[in-house]
């Protein structure tokens, strides 16, 4: 055993950078450690608006270093297998550290390679297949954006797996449509959302004012359509009808590709993966459901709501206390978790609906306005106030 910690935090992402700094911030602070690979933090929800030509990159990314809550050890390394059973997780560099009390918040994977073609066409100006859903890549959404060619078809996909925040497979679509118009480029012009799941948003107030919004748009909206190959070198996309099984290939000048996501794979084949692969948690308390000294918290989840930073800015405060309860044989405080989530649905420049819902979809507003309207408030929101409320805040434990 290289090391052992009273606390180990598996992820330095929006969780487990929350989760350490709340747990750090007691009066009783435990021992903690943050294993993670990572040089650079991102802020990730920001990657839609720089593929909108709003922001550069680098507005989304600080040094690793930086964010690391103080008094926390930083392990530079990566998980590869976990075992519960003797309280152990091994790295990549061949060390195993132990552990009292476990939190996974390993994120999400996202498989480049499970849509062929994808991987090696996208951020490619020539391929015309762009993607917000990685640092190196959103900027190039903004050049294809401006290239676009009047007259030209523009389709947005997303697939049936879970993503990254729900809404971001079509944000950039409403976006894109805006562009298009400024730009004079949108008359004759076809864009196509295709996506894999049956509806165009999870709770009902909020998709009967997007589909407000495509109706506007003229924006064509193609449901249970899943993206199963491209061929970059002809811009063309196949696609399958998830209703009756048959397939049809599609010419596009812009492909906006959401990959296909997933527990990571060393979480996906260890005790802790229910059936699906993710960490297998109590939805109301986050604690595993066969290791009392396992916790588990967004994107690794097994919570059956959407993966979001705000989701984890209400699972955090409910983990800390119910982990400091097992900790001291005490009864938590906190409450349980109700599936909150928050999905700040860009419309265009300038115009968001705050999407606020919990375990039923139901809406959990935190404005006594309507928001299922579009509002330039909460765009700015969006834009500028939670860029600063997550690093100055949410990393820091405060909210």
């Amino acid at each position: 055993m290289t090391d052992s910690h009273h606390v180990l935090i598996v992820g330095g992402g929006t969780a487990g950078l929350t989760v350490a700094s709340q747990l750090l911030e007691r009066d009783d602070p435990p021992e903690v450690a943050i294993l993670d690979p990572a040089d650079t933090h991102y802020y990730q929800p920001l990657w839609t608006l720089i593929g909108a030509g709003v922001f550069p990159k680098e507005e989304s990314a600080r040094p690793m270093g930086e964010v690391i809550p103080r008094g926390a050890t930083w392990i530079q390394d990566r998980a590869v297998e976990l075992d519960p059973d003797n309280n152990a997780v091994a790295t990549a560099a061949g060390d195993t550290y132990g552990y009292d009390y476990l939190v996974m918040a390993a994120g999400i994977q996202i498989n480049w390679d499970g849509i062929p073609g994808l991987a090696e066409s996208v951020g490619r100006p020539e391929t015309g297949v762009v993607s917000n859903y990685s640092y190196d890549t959103c900027e190039t959404t903004w050049d294809a954006l401006q290239q676009f060619p009047k007259g030209g078809t523009a389709l947005f996909t997303e697939p049936t797996t879970g993503v990254k925040c729900g809404g971001a497979p079509q944000k950039i679509m409403y976006l894109a449509d805006e562009a298009f118009r400024r730009q004079g480029v949108r008359d004759g012009s076809r864009i196509a959302f295709m996506k894999a799941k049956g509806a165009l948003f999870s709770s009902k107030p909020y998709e009967e004012t997007l589909y407000d919004v495509v109706e506007r748009k003229g924006i064509e909206v193609n449901l249970n359509t899943e993206l199963t190959e491209i061929r970059p070198d002809a811009k063309e996309a196949v696609f399958k009808n998830l209703d009756t099984e048959e397939s049809r290939t599609v010419q596009y000048d812009l492909l906006h590709a959401v990959p296909p996501m997933s527990a990571p794979d060393f979480i996906a084949q260890s005790p802790l993966a229910n059936e699906e692969g993710w960490v297998e948690v109590d939805a109301g308390t986050l604690q595993h459901t066969r290791y009392d000294n396992v916790f588990g918290i967004g994107d690794n989840s097994s919570l059956p709501t959407s993966k979001t930073g705000a989701a984890i800015r209400k699972q955090a405060p409910v983990l800390v206390d119910h982990l400091t309860a097992t900790m001291h044989h005490t009864t938590p405080i906190n409450g349980t978790y109700n599936g909150y989530t928050s999905c700040p649905l860009v419309t265009g420049y300038g115009k968001l609906v705050l999407a606020e819902f919990d375990y039923d979809k139901e809406p959990q507003e935190s404005f006594p306005f309507d928001q299922t309207q579009e509002r330039y408030s909460m765009y700015a929101l969006k834009a500028y106030g939670l860029p600063r409320m997550y690093w100055n805040g949410m990393l820091k434990g405060r909210m």
